[in-house]
């Protein structure tokens, strides 16, 4: 395995999930990295322990294919660690192109994913509906606003890293829903050591168990699976549609106010009502690129294996 590769895919997952509403199990499954990344994880259990007690430390390393998850976390962190700010200054100051760009993005992933899926039946199609219909009442829910409690601190880790390794749900999204997005955003910034260790406890927990669980599910039931995880990708496009009017707003951990209630507008009507260019061709232009940069990948992918 190519793990300077995996590494770069790992910044692209990074970079995914530093936006709300989009996810970094996207680019995974996009990249051809899915299935690996699920059974690495769900490696890494007790039996880990024997495996190390019997044929020593490097045995154990390999079994739960080490290289390969620190070639893609460390790409992950990197990412982030590096690209959070130019990707939160460009939605700042060029929210239409980089949105149009996640959305063509999300739109080409579902053709691909569809691909994998080897018998369309009508039961099958009725979970791709299941997918959509729950991600879409996920993108309008109203926020929650959960005290940062030592529990609750934990369980938000355990349901945002679930949601980070899911096609279509943005593990920072549901953060903001359950109103815990600020909170943990503030102990990154002053380097909260306590309250980032119980939320590392939680995504710890929560990415060992459901790792098992999705692990399980797309070995025994794959194809209906495959059906809601492109639903709950489908879902998720009204969340990333480029044209928007914000409803309501929110404050965020540094006293700005930012968008929390949106309505989606065609671009016609975002010309009309905030009077300014709707950027069309630069939109399609967007789009189109990231529906060539994933037909790229899947390329790559398929030479690479």
């Amino acid at each position: 395995m190519n793990y300077l590769s995996t590494f770069f895919k790992g910044i692209a997952m990074g970079a995914a999930d530093v936006v709300p509403g989009v996810s970094g199990g996207t680019i995974a499954f996009i990249t051809g990295i899915y299935d690996t990344l699920l059974e690495s994880i769900r490696r890494i259990n007790p039996s880990v322990l024997g495996i190390w007690k019997r044929e020593g430390f490097k045995a154990a390393f390999n079994h739960i294919n080490g290289w390969f998850l620190i070639s893609l976390f460390g790409g992950v962190f990197t990412s982030i660690a590096t690209l959070a700010k130019l990707i939160s200054w460009l939605l700042a100051t060029h929210p239409i192109p980089i949105w149009s760009f996640f959305f063509g993005l999300i739109l080409v992933s579902v053709f691909h994913i569809l691909k994998q899926v080897e018998q369309k039946t009508i039961s099958r199609w009725t979970f791709l509906l299941i997918g959509i219909a729950f991600a879409y009442c996920i993108t309008v829910l109203k926020p929650l606003q959960m005290e940062p409690t030592s529990i609750n601190v934990v369980i938000a880790g355990a349901i945002a890293i679930c949601a980070m390794i899911l096609p279509g749900i943005s593990g920072s999204f549901i953060l903001l829903l359950i109103g815990m997005y600020t909170p943990v955003l503030a102990a990154v910034k002053s380097f909260d050591i306590g309250i980032l260790a119980l939320f590392l406890t939680g995504c710890v927990l929560g990415l060992l168990s459901f790792s098992h669980v999705l692990s399980w599910l797309l070995k025994r039931f794959r194809d209906a699976t495959l059906m809601f995880l492109t639903g709950l990708m489908i879902g998720t496009l009204p969340k990333i549609w480029p044209w928007k009017e914000t409803i309501t707003w929110r404050v965020n951990s540094k006293g700005e106010q930012v968008p929390l209630i949106q309505h989606n507008l065609s671009p016609f009507d975002y010309e009309h009502i905030f009077n300014q260019s709707s950027q069309l061709c630069m939109a399609i232009v967007m789009m189109l690129v990231a529906i060539a940069l994933v037909l790229g990948l899947e390329k790559y992918a398929q030479r690479s294996n």
